[in-house]
C-alpha cells in the first residue's frame, strides 16, 4: 500500500505530520447506474440515538464529588426517526436548535454510531461502510470547514483528486468544470485565508462535488452569508443538482434555501418528525393569512378599517391589512378596498416561510405539552 508524509494544519500556526495512506481500491465499490436510479438514496427505520453526558455541580467539592460519585444524564437526540429519499431528490430538513438534525446527519454519513434503528445510504450502512460511502456522497457542514486554512484551495482540489484515486488530467478537468459552475475561476490560487466566508463557501461546495458524488449532505451552508452569495451557492447548487442528477438533503435556518432549492421538507423537533410533505403545500396547509398593501389616489383617513382584517400599518396614501382566508374571504376584503377609493396599486402576498415554519414549531411543541399533562395527572 503507497504512502506518504502529508503536513496536515492543526491550529493557525502549527503543523502536524501524519502518515497519510492510500485507501485500497476495494474501498471503491462501484454503484450500478441503474441501482441507483431506481433506489432510494436515503432509507431511515426507527433510527435513534442517545448521548450520556456526566453531570458535575460548581466548585472543587462538585469536582471531587464528580471523580468519585459521578452522575449521568440522558438525551435522546433522535426518537425513532424514520424517512425516505427518492435518488436525485431535494430534501429540505429543518428544525429548530437541538432538534436533532446535525445529529442525524453525522448517523447518515457514518460519524456517529446510532443506539437503535436502521439506516441505508445509496445501499450502504454507514457506520459499517464508511470508507465505501465516503466515495460516494459529499458533505458539507457550514461552521467545519474542510479547505485547508493557508493554503489556496486548488490545492486541497488536488490533495481531495488524490484521495478519491483520480487522475491529474481528470482532477483538472473537473475542477475547471466546477470552477465555472461556481464562478470561482479568480478565487482557486488564493489562499483560503483570504476569501470572504462567502467566497469560501462557494468553493466549499465545490470541493465536496469533485468525485461527482450521487448524493450531497449539507448541514447550514449558508450560515451568516449575505442575500447575494446565498443566492449564488443556491443557484450553483441547483444546476448542478439538475445537471448530474445529485440528490440534496439540506438542513438550514434559511427557509429561503427551502424555497429556492427542496421539492419536499422534514420537518423535526425533539428528534422526531412532526411534518413531511411537498413545499408547495407545506403554505397551503399552515398558511391560512394573507397579507394585502393597498395604494390610493387619494389620501387615506387614520381611522381606516375593513370588517374582518387587521389593519397593520396606515400611511398618507396606502395601508396594510392582514386576515385570515378562513374567517373572512378574499373577495370581501377586495370589495371593501376598491369601494373605499380609487386603487393605485394593490398587492396580495403570503407571509414570510419563516412564520409558517414557527408555527409548526410552536403547534409541535404544543401537543407535547398537551400529551405530557395527562401523565402527570396520572402521576399526582
Amino acid at each position: 500500500m503507497n504512502s506518504s508524509i502529508i503536513l496536515f494544519p492543526f491550529c493557525d500556526n502549527q503543523w502536524v505530520t501524519k502518515r497519510w495512506e492510500k485507501p485500497h481500491s476495494c474501498f471503491r465499490k462501484p454503484l450500478n447506474f441503474c441501482e441507483v436510479l431506481t433506489m432510494p438514496s436515503i432509507e431511515v427505520t426507527n433510527l435513534q440515538k442517545i448521548f450520556q453526558s456526566k453531570r458535575k455541580a460548581a466548585g472543587l467539592g462538585g469536582s471531587i464529588r464528580a471523580l468519585f460519585k459521578p452522575e449521568y444524564s440522558t438525551v435522546e437526540a433522535v426518537r425513532r426517526l424514520s424517512f425516505q429519499m427518492e435518488a436525485g431528490e431535494l430534501l429540505g430538513f429543518i428544525g429548530p436548535n437541538g432538534a436533532g438534525k446535525s445529529t442525524t446527519i453525522k448517523m447518515l454519513t457514518g460519524i456517529l454510531h446510532p443506539t437503535s434503528g436502521d439506516a441505508k445510504v445509496l445501499g450502504f450502512v454507514p457506520w459499517q461502510e464508511r470508507q465505501k460511502l465516503a466515495y460516494h456522497i459529499g458533505t458539507v457542514f457550514g461552521q467545519r470547514p474542510q479547505l485547508w486554512y493557508h493554503l489556496p484551495a486548488i490545492d486541497t482540489f488536488m490533495l481531495f483528486g488524490k484521495i478519491f484515486e483520480m487522475d491529474d488530467r481528470t482532477t483538472k478537468q473537473r475542477i475547471g468544470f466546477l470552477a465555472e459552475a461556481f464562478e470561482i475561476q479568480d478565487l482557486l490560487e488564493t489562499p483560503v485565508r483570504k476569501l470572504s466566508l462567502g467566497q469560501r463557501m462557494r468553493c466549499e461546495v465545490a470541493a465536496s462535488l469533485l468525485h461527482r458524488p450521487k448524493l450531497l449532505l449539507l448541514d447550514e451552508p449558508s450560515i451568516g452569508l449575505d442575500v447575494v452569495a446565498k443566492q449564488h451557492i443556491r443557484d450553483a447548487i441547483r444546476e448542478m443538482a439538475k445537471v448530474e442528477n445529485v440528490g440534496v438533503l439540506l438542513t438550514s435556518h434559511d427557509a429561503g434555501d427551502l424555497e429556492a432549492l427542496c421539492k419536499r421538507v422534514i420537518i423535526i423537533n425533539h428528534g422526531q418528525i412532526v411534518y413531511e410533505d411537498k413545499v408547495s403545500n407545506l403554505k397551503r396547509k399552515f398558511l391560512t393569512t394573507k397579507l394585502v398593501a393597498v395604494r390610493y389616489a387619494e389620501e387615506v383617513s387614520k381611522t381606516f378599517h375593513v370588517e374582518g382584517a387587521e389593519t397593520l400599518k396606515t400611511g398618507q396614501y396606502g395601508v396594510k391589512l392582514r386576515f385570515d382566508t378562513h374567517k373572512t374571504p378574499v373577495e370581501k376584503v377586495l370589495s371593501h378596498l376598491t369601494d373605499a377609493g380609487s386603487v393605485v396599486d394593490i398587492t396580495i402576498s403570503d407571509p414570510p416561510l419563516e412564520d409558517v415554519i414557527a408555527k409548526i414549531y410552536q403547534t409541535a411543541e404544543y401537543a407535547e405539552m398537551e400529551s405530557a399533562e395527562p401523565a402527570r395527572s396520572h402521576e399526582l
